[in-house]
């Protein structure tokens, strides 16, 4: 741990891209305890991102290593390209594609450029940093210079091409990034945790992290807290959770007025928040009723939407239905679960039909979903659709944001809002160990292939629907919380587990009694 850079252990092109990102991530790339690793469905869409747009740029399959240098292939895929710095550090990269220009190498009258995929709107600095080391390496390589790139994004007609130029200026900034990476590398503990640990979520390190915020009482960790809130804490002396827990909020808020008076009026909810976290008390901040549209509900629609961002499809819109007895009870045993599957060849118009035929089979039951998603998602669907003004009013009056009533009525302490913390904090529990979004995403693209001829295994779709269900579910187990809480006169503050109460007994038993309809898959 904590050795020099040498031959045998390189700086390579996976490390730059680590570090570029987080530099602890990269020296635990290095150093860290493999076995604590945890997998991320989000690499694993990026190769699959890779892959369509390759396939998209290139007319045929590519070849492999030297041998298709030498040929000319069009397309080379499969080299391992090394070599060293000037401070003597060995590097080496992979490039994921290499694509023939016209121009003069060792091999004849022709050279290779680096292409890679990005994912997201825009070209980073990690994207420039990576091919600006590829391009060295290929310069040596084929005894030509690389004067340029080609980054994608998206596949078929949508496929973006960005040529980056690979100057002497981005020369130096890799020649400055390599001889950081290598001395953080030397380091015999990590670099510290990044300020703003909102991307940990993606990283397959993110558990190790976690457990260090934790430990340390992170101010990653008190919610409401980012990179630049941090700053200003640090700035004033406040260094941790508990640090800010003992803070005096009149005291902290004349402080953070210097910073704008948007930072004075947040002191109170911040020291407030990071005592909850630090005593492990929920606090109740309104008298009135988080969900009074439940108390003469005849049921509600539990909704949740997954979907493609990049493609910007939403192509399962999931409904899990939960009617009312006469006697007022949760009729919990005859819960049943109905995914609309979304299909972009159907258009737009096809499946706004199927769900408002659905919605209007439960008339007068409200829909909860949590976060804005959902509802900004079928409203923009709605409006598009030409649905008359009365009518879009009447459906922004039936979606109510489970997320927002929580954030409104309770103070939690937890380090996230987010559905899957605060239902596992109130101890529901999904059926499939490890999934997110980004793993029903992979499982989506795996079924849909390219076309209605080119589909996947029908159990990809099972395992998303089984997904989207149980946050159907979690997202009811968050509402039965504020259900019990709300029968009570006067809601007190630290009622966490106990305000749970039978409500929750009865709906962390719902998953194997819950059906799917299979007249709507």
């Amino acid at each position: 741990m904590g050795d020099t850079p040498s031959a045998d252990k390189p700086l390579t092109d996976r490390l730059l891209r680590s570090w570029s990102r987080c530099r602890r991530r990269a020296w635990l790339d290095r150093h860290g305890d493999q076995n604590k690793r945890v997998y991320s469905a989000h690499r694993t869409l990026q190769l699959d991102d890779q892959q369509r747009s390759f396939v998209a740029l290139l007319p045929q399959k590519p070849g492999h290593g030297v041998a298709a240098c030498e040929r000319g292939e069009v397309g080379v895929v499969g080299l391992r390209l090394r070599g060293r710095t000037e401070e003597g550090y060995s590097i080496e990269a992979h490039p994921a594609l290499l694509q023939r220009q016209p121009g003069h190498s060792r091999w004849g009258d022709y050279v290779y450029r680096p292409v890679l995929a990005r994912q997201g709107r825009r070209l980073t600095r990690e994207h420039r940093l990576q091919m600006a080391l590829s391009a060295r390496l290929l310069a040596l390589f084929q005894d030509a210079p690389v004067t340029d790139g080609l980054v994608l994004a998206g596949a078929g007609r949508y496929l973006e091409k960005d040529t980056v130029a690979l100057g002497e200026n981005l020369q130096r900034q890799l020649d400055e990034a390599l001889r950081k990476l290598a001395a953080d590398l030397q380091r015999t503990e990590p670099p510290p945790l990044v300020s703003d640990r909102r991307k940990c979520s993606l990283c397959s390190w993110r558990s190790v992290c976690n457990s260090e915020a934790r430990r340390v009482g992170h101010l990653s960790e008190v919610s409401g807290i980012g990179a630049k809130r941090r700053e200003m804490l640090h700035e004033l002396g406040i260094d941790g959770l508990n640090a800010l827990a003992d803070a005096d909020p009149n005291a902290l808020a004349e402080q953070l007025q210097r910073f704008g008076d948007q930072h004075r009026a947040v002191a109170a909810p911040l020291v407030a928040q990071a005592r909850a976290q630090r005593d492990g008390q929920a606090q109740a901040l309104a008298d009135s009723l988080a969900l009074p549209e439940l108390i003469n509900a005849p049921g509600v629609l539990l909704y949740d939407i997954e979907s493609d961002p990049d493609a910007r499809d939403d192509f399962l819109h999931g409904f899990v239905c939960l009617p009312r007895d006469p006697d007022g009870r949760w009729a919990l045993e005859r819960v049943s679960y109905h995914p609309l599957l979304m299909l972009q060849e159907h258009g737009e118009g096809r499946c706004w039909q199927r769900i408002k035929r659905f919605l209007n089979r439960y008339e007068g039951w409200p829909v909860l979903h949590y976060g804005e998603t959902e509802s900004l998602a079928l409203c923009k669907m709605a409006q598009r659709q030409g649905v008359s003004e009365g009518d879009l009013h009447a459906l922004r009056c039936r979606l109510v944001d489970v997320h927002a009533r929580i954030r409104t009525h309770w103070r939690l302490p937890l380090n996230s809002y987010g559905l899957k913390t605060v239902a596992d904090w109130l101890g529901f529990s999904w059926s499939q160990a490890g999934v997110d979004g980004a793993r029903a995403l992979l499982w989506w693209r795996q079924w849909r292939g390219t076309g209605p001829l080119d589909r996947g295994h029908v159990q990809a779709l099972r395992w998303i629907f089984t997904y989207n269900r149980d946050d159907g579910l979690a997202t009811w187990a968050v509402a039965a919380w504020m259900l019990t809480a709300d029968s009570r006169s006067q809601p007190r503050a630290g009622g966490s587990q106990k305000a749970l109460g039978r409500a929750m007994e009865t709906t962390t038993s719902l998953f194997p009694a819950c059906s799917v309809s299979a007249s709507s898959a």
